[in-house]
């Protein structure tokens, strides 16, 4: 074997070596990302989901909105990527604890009887506007003491959570999707898409409330979105009742 060769062989060698230590660091950079993206979603290989959403119109039949469809198709891709599976099933239908399975839950809790549910037994720091009469505080968020006005079109506003009731380290999170209006839902869960890995960074596998901003949607739809706080402690902690004014006693002189 000549000189000239001896060195094409040995760097042959050097680049298929070169080339399977890569594969392998980067098979192994991805199979670390999605074991933390499967932990921050509660699903392992295989995993069974809930995607529990609104019906359209009163029926027996599962009417979904425009806006919820989109929703749904963002989280579907998420499952999908950890390996896991997805049912979907009307909000007033899923009668079932918390903890067992992973649950998305998309809505407003004024036709979401789910949503609804979590919220009085998860967030009771948290309170929305149902009234259905038009005025200003129509759909508004209170949180703690501040509220958050809708301005439709203009400037909307989704509650964003990962909650999981204090429960053992590997029980099965509950993601709430709650707006104003359809659309938000559909911005928080693809701000929840493209952040997921910051998200699960800062917050690793507990729980967390977020109020999201949803900007100009009727020119920008779900896409512009704004992070205004976190508040997950106002939202875990009960709304103080005011205190009853002071009344004024008057003797009889």
């Amino acid at each position: 074997m000549t000189e000239d060769v001896r060195y094409l062989v040995l760097g042959l060698l050097a680049a298929a070596l070169g080339a399977t230590l890569g594969w392998l660091l980067r098979s192994q950079l991805w199979k670390r990302r999605l074991r933390r993206k499967q932990a921050f979603f509660g699903l392992p290989a295989n995993a069974e989901s809930l995607l529990v959403v609104n019906r359209e119109a009163a029926g027996p039949e599962l009417l979904v909105t425009r806006h919820d469809v989109f929703s749904l198709l963002e989280l579907a891709a998420l499952i999908k990527e950890c390996g896991g599976h997805a049912q979907i099933v009307a909000h007033d239908a899923a009668q079932q604890g918390f903890g067992e399975r992973t649950e998305f839950c998309v809505g407003n809790p004024a036709v979401h009887r789910r949503m609804a549910a979590h919220m009085h037994s998860l967030l009771p720091g948290v309170r929305v506007n149902t009234d259905p009469e038009p005025g200003p505080d129509r759909g508004a968020f209170q949180i703690g003491s501040e509220r958050y006005r809708m301005e439709g079109g203009r400037t909307e506003y989704v509650i964003l959570a990962r909650l999981t009731a204090g429960q053992a380290p590997d029980a099965r999170p509950v993601f709430l999707f709650c707006g104003q209006r359809a659309i938000t839902n559909q911005a928080a869960t693809r701000y929840l898409a493209r952040h997921h890995e910051r998200l699960a960074r800062k917050h690793g596998n507990h729980s967390f409330t977020l109020l999201l901003k949803v900007v100009n949607s009727q020119a920008y739809g779900p896409d512009v979105v704004e992070l205004v706080a976190d508040v997950t402690r106002p939202a875990q902690e009960p709304i103080p009742t005011p205190a009853p004014a002071a009344r004024n006693s008057h003797r009889a002189k």
